[in-house]
């Protein structure tokens, strides 16, 4: 029983997250899944700075904490992690369309899917450090730096 319990814990804030969100209707560029970060980002209208500004505008304020091009539900879209602002606690993940830099949704993440993500984040962190060091090239994968 205790760990059925533990498991929709854990479990309930990503089915929280998949549930809310699907932009295939609104948004204004399509992209797939498998498109390099490279070719997306060649692809948004909009670039990552004003993506960026759009995001804390949307939350009012605050700062990014990591965030950056990527494709969800076929779209074209920034995601944005961002801490502070208007906020109390926790993080707002901010959806921007890449092709017309409207506002897609927002998501309020509390404290604790922030502190699930941090493990995940910094192994991401990791390997785009070591991707970066073994080929020579940026990676698109590390969390955002303050």
């Amino acid at each position: 029983m205790k760990g059925m319990l533990l498991a929709l814990l854990v479990s309930a804030p990503f089915a929280a997250s998949a549930a809310t969100g699907t932009f295939k209707d609104t948004c204004s560029m399509k992209a797939s899944k498998t498109t390099k970060k490279s070719e997306l980002m060649t692809m948004a209208k909009v670039k990552a700075d004003e993506a960026k500004k759009i995001a804390l505008d949307a939350v009012g304020g605050g700062s990014i904490v990591k965030g950056g091009i990527e494709t969800e539900d076929g779209c074209l879209i920034y995601s944005y992690h961002v801490k502070g602002g208007k906020q109390d606690k926790g993080q707002t993940e901010v959806f921007v369309d890449a092709g017309d830099g409207k506002v897609l949704g927002t998501e309020k993440e509390g404290q604790f899917r922030a502190a699930l993500e941090k493990p995940v984040d910094k192994t991401k962190e990791l390997a785009g450090k070591t991707k970066e060091a073994v080929t020579g090239e940026p990676s698109t994968n590390q969390a955002m730096k303050k």
